[in-house]
């Protein structure tokens, strides 16, 4: 039973450090998961023992593994299973990283024809990134329609009116990488 404890009064030390190394106030923590702001500071205090109830939003608030808040010991396995996320619009989105805040990066999927229907262009604060790893994908940017091929790459601000397509003729595969305002993603070419 004593390492059952040790374990539960780790939580605490976790829960704060997880919350501090990503910027998150507990107000912020606390309208992400529904969990009050008293109750989270008595969790990261040791006050409060955690629960199932507790700790499953909070993992899922902080993009990480169960058994990492509870320091399970390790399973001999290092893989991240990412669960594949299916849209209404049909793109399979397979999460890269698993915080919230800062840059977030996705694997997408779209079948030939991807979304269907007329562009419609739209905005949003942030700054994207993609990369196409195979197919062609057809990017709408503000008065560009540019046609992005295996290999390469668009970044722009997402206040400029922007749409994506996949012209076919089979499916194509994106990395994305999405950031807050003014966040950018250098690439720098290696010297010969």
């Amino acid at each position: 039973m004593d390492d059952f404890e040790g374990v539960l009064e780790g939580v605490g030390t976790r829960l704060r450090a997880l919350r501090q190394e990503r910027g998150t106030t507990l107000a912020e923590l606390a309208a992400a998961t529904g969990i009050s702001v008293s109750t989270l500071s008595r969790l990261e205090a040791g006050q409060r023992r955690p629960t199932l109830e507790l700790l499953l939003p909070l993992a899922r608030a902080h993009q990480v593994q169960l058994d990492e808040l509870v320091d399970a010991p390790p399973t001999g396995d290092p893989r991240i299973h990412a669960r594949p996320v299916k849209r209404k619009d049909g793109a399979v989105m397979i999460p890269l990283t698993r915080r919230p805040g800062g840059l977030q990066a996705y694997k997408q999927i779209v079948q030939a024809g991807w979304p269907g229907g007329e562009p419609d262009q739209r905005t949003h604060e942030g700054y994207d990134w993609l990369y196409v790893l195979s197919g062609r994908i057809r990017v709408l940017l503000g008065d560009k329609d540019i046609v992005l091929a295996e290999g390469e790459v668009a970044e722009f601000d997402t206040r400029i009116p922007h749409w994506f397509s996949n012209p076919g003729p089979g499916p194509a595969e994106m990395l994305c990488l999405f950031g807050p305002q003014g966040e950018r993603m250098h690439v720098r070419a290696r010297s010969k």
